[in-house]
């Protein structure tokens, strides 16, 4: 029996785990990941390179907190927030704590068929140059 909490859960622990491949698997085949209404990543591969660019600007700290899961008209919400410090490539060495949600749709094998997600990018970008308290 497929536990949407548990994936949810799941899925947050591949995005602290270093291995974009691993963000991948949860998606089906020909899956998208569509990140602040940009051009959609398509496909395990694709998605991959999505999640390893997070990856590499945080290769040190890269927390992705399960906040929690809403179930809508639309599909599920899963909130959550990512803490870490940007040493990566050209990192700034300031740390970041940003939330969002990414609106999942799940299809009959229990993969994440479509997720839209969100998060206020002006305020990473802030948070990238200045840090997060600052």
């Amino acid at each position: 029996m497929f536990d949407i909490n548990a994936f949810a859960k799941d899925y947050a622990q591949a995005w602290c785990s270093q291995k974009p491949e691993s963000v991948a698997s949860f998606y089906a085949e020909n899956g998208s990941l569509t990140i602040n209404k940009g051009t959609p990543a398509v496909g395990r591969t694709a998605i991959t390179q999505s999640a390893k660019a997070f990856m590499d600007a945080f290769p040190d700290d890269m927390i992705v907190a399960f906040d929690k899961l809403i179930k809508t008209k639309h599909g599920y919400e899963f909130h959550w927030t990512l803490t870490g410090t940007n040493t990566g490539p050209n990192g700034t060495g300031k740390k970041v704590n940003i939330s969002g949600f990414e609106l999942w749709q799940i299809d009959e094998n229990g993969l994440i068929k479509e997720s839209k997600g969100t998060f206020d990018a002006e305020e990473y970008s802030r948070q990238i140059k200045y840090g997060v308290n600052d």
